[in-house]
């Protein structure tokens, strides 16, 4: 019963959907525009940085106040499954950023999401996460490898991470559990950018700057 709760709880604040709400303030429909999607690359592109900024801390603070939430209301009755909890509720907000009910299911792809689920979820993942993706970002400017990066790095630090101990006194059957939650998350990262991964393969991906660039590209 707790996981579902924590999932609806995720699903709820992941329904806030920043950058429609944003792009409907400056008077467009942000899924009609660049890629379509309902996220901080499109804002960022069509609508310029400082959009992209704001979409990208509204879509990471609703995953790290969801996951902050869970754990102080779970947090002293379950404290052996805290971790899988937090989980579950972050594996909740992507789901319903990626899948919005009232936006006909279409919405964004879940990456700044998951940096606030990475944030709240254990201090160890924060350095390598920020590392995978800016290194990459900064050396080739491609979003959609920085961030297929990041969860491929996600699920192998949750695994080691696991079987180290790092997440206290979870038995081997949670820790099972915990694991196919991140690969299914992986899975879905992986399946969100499959349009990016085709053109990663054949050199056609488009580069994102973080300033003027992307303006001119447009």
């Amino acid at each position: 019963m707790e996981r579902i709760i924590c999932l609806i709880i995720g699903y709820v604040f992941g329904l806030f959907q920043t950058a429609y709400f944003y792009g409907r303030l400056k008077g467009i429909d942000i899924r009609q525009h660049g890629s379509g999607n309902s996220g901080t690359t499109n804002a960022l592109r069509v609508l310029g940085t400082r959009a992209g900024l704001i979409v990208f801390a509204g879509d990471f603070l609703k995953c790290a106040i969801a996951v902050f939430a869970v754990r102080l209301i779970f947090g002293g009755k379950y404290p052996e499954i805290i971790y899988l909890l937090c989980l579950y509720t972050g594996a909740g907000v992507i789901l319903g950023h990626n899948f919005p009910f009232y936006m006909n299911f279409k919405g964004g792809k879940g990456i700044a999401a998951t940096a606030g689920l990475i944030l709240g979820f254990h201090p160890y993942f924060i350095v390598p996460g920020l590392v995978l993706f800016f290194g990459t970002f900064l050396l080739t400017h491609y979003v959609s490898l920085g961030s297929l990066l990041v969860y491929a790095g996600f699920m192998a630090e949750m695994v080691i991470c696991g079987q180290l101990g790092v997440f206290g006194e979870m038995s081997q059957v949670h820790l099972y559990e915990l694991y196919g939650v991140a690969a299914f998350l992986t899975v879905l990262a992986y399946w969100k950018h499959r349009a990016n991964i085709k053109r990663l393969l054949t050199g056609t991906e488009r580069k994102t700057y973080l300033f003027k660039k992307n303006k001119e590209a447009l």
